[in-house]
């Protein structure tokens, strides 16, 4: 299906860059690709006219903006797109600010909540500057294009035109699709017309390559199908495994809290990759570790047979997580991990916050000091950290939601609170700084 024994199965070793052969290309681009279609063959051919034109392909991806980070399981893809501008090709990224209102029905068992206009274009903005932390952001190695700018503007004649590209039975051959009729689960119509939509995006900026995860493969195909009903040559498809969450069965999602931001604290990037199931530790490698080919391939090796021991292969692998965003910053987070986990050490480098105001023999009301120092986002989980034994002053649990406030002033430039075992202050006299969620 994916084509990627069909040609160059042996090629040596080369460099990336736009210097290899388009055979050289086109291995290099479908290392760990899930399915590529129609066939690697035609890879080979758009890459070979790509260069007699001296036009580089257009490689679309689109991203609909629905939270506010960009994780691991998004940067697979990323880094997929950017491995085609290391070819010279051209990345086009398409931010779904209108088709992120629609709600992509991919996987989905019932109809998704839709977002607001202000919603997406908030999570939007947070998005894409972290961007070019995976991606090249000179002009003519990308463009950034939100959907809204044309799908906004279709008349109804234009939507007419649009859902003649497809029958509702090929709609219903989706499995997710198929699976909500058989079982009489509502379908609206708006969720039929996504995959249109999102095929439309193709036609508007003349995608060569559309990529995603496996779980789009339905929606990137239909672009196809939408390009050839506006005359224009259909796009190749390919997709990317998903990686799984730190869970090690869920895919990496924001909204199941499994997921690992790519951005600092670099702690916590190292800290989650430390927390996951061995089990999940091969695909990792695989997607998220960014390991040269050679020393990947005996990382794994090593793990299956025995001779890497499972704690050995992850610290490795969270080191080479870490580097990947921030080179050398894996080992400086490993011992700052050791500090804290192994030897049981409050981290060096926690920020500060002062105490609240009150007469000293008054109470401080713990969730409200909880939110205010940036340890939990609303007074309410503060309240649940507590009850959860989650919160220690000083080393010790506490379940109260008041304290004497001369039990804080004692030795208060040593007083730590801390949340989990990631989120510490200190109390003191220094202006306010947020600690990094």
């Amino acid at each position: 299906m994916t084509g990627r024994r069909a040609f160059g199965a042996n090629l040596a070793p080369v460099t990336p860059g736009p210097g290899m052969t388009p055979e050289q290309q086109a291995e290099y681009l479908l290392r760990d690709v899930d399915t590529f279609l129609p066939a690697g063959e035609e890879l080979v051919e758009r890459i070979t006219d790509s260069k007699e034109t001296d036009r580089p392909l257009r490689v679309k991806l689109g991203l609909d903006p629905t939270a506010n980070v960009v994780t691991l399981g998004w940067a697979v893809v990323l880094w997929k797109l950017r491995e085609f501008q290391d070819l010279g090709h051209r990345a086009v990224l398409i931010l779904g600010t209108f088709t992120a209102q629609v709600g992509d029905p991919s996987g989905q068992s019932e109809t998704r909540k839709r977002l607001t206009a202000e919603q997406v274009e908030m999570f939007a903005g947070s998005v894409k500057k972290h961007f070019g932390e995976i991606l090249r952001t000179d002009e003519e190695a990308l463009e950034i294009r939100p959907n809204s700018d044309w799908l906004a503007e279709l008349d109804m004649r234009e939507v007419l035109e649009l859902t003649a590209s497809t029958t509702l039975a090929q709609m219903l051959e989706r499995d997710d699709f198929a699976k909500r009729f058989a079982a009489r689960r509502p379908i609206s119509m708006m969720e039929f017309m996504y995959p249109l939509l999102q095929g439309y995006d193709s036609v508007a900026v003349e995608a060569d390559v559309e990529l995603g995860g496996t779980d789009q493969l339905f929606n990137l195909m239909m672009g196809r199908q939408v390009q050839q009903r506006y005359d224009q040559a259909p796009q190749m498809v390919l997709t990317m495994p998903l990686l799984v969450g730190t869970d090690g069965r869920k895919k990496m999602s924001q909204s199941l809290g499994n997921y690992v931001n790519i951005s600092p604290p670099y702690s916590e990037m190292f800290g989650k990759t430390m927390s996951i199931p061995d089990s999940a530790m091969p695909q990792w490698y695989r997607l998220a570790s960014g390991l040269p080919t050679d020393e990947l391939d005996a990382a794994l090796a090593a793990l299956e047979d025995g001779t890497l021991h499972p704690g050995h292969a992850k610290r490795r692998l969270a080191r080479a997580v870490v580097d990947r965003y921030l080179p050398g910053q894996g080992e400086i987070e490993e011992r700052a991990f050791d500090r804290q986990f192994v030897r049981r050490e409050i981290p060096d480098d926690i920020p500060t916050h002062p105490l609240p105001p009150g007469e000293p023999e008054g109470e401080v009301y713990l969730p409200a000091l909880l939110a205010d120092a940036g340890l939990v986002a609303s007074r309410s989980e503060g309240r649940r950290m507590l009850a959860q034994g989650a919160v220690r002053i000083n080393g010790e649990k506490i379940a109260e939601e008041s304290v004497g406030r001369l039990s804080l002033l004692s030795g208060a430039d040593a007083t730590v609170i801390s949340v989990g075992k990631r989120r510490f202050v200190r109390l003191g006299d220094s202006p306010l700084q947020q600690p990094k969620a």
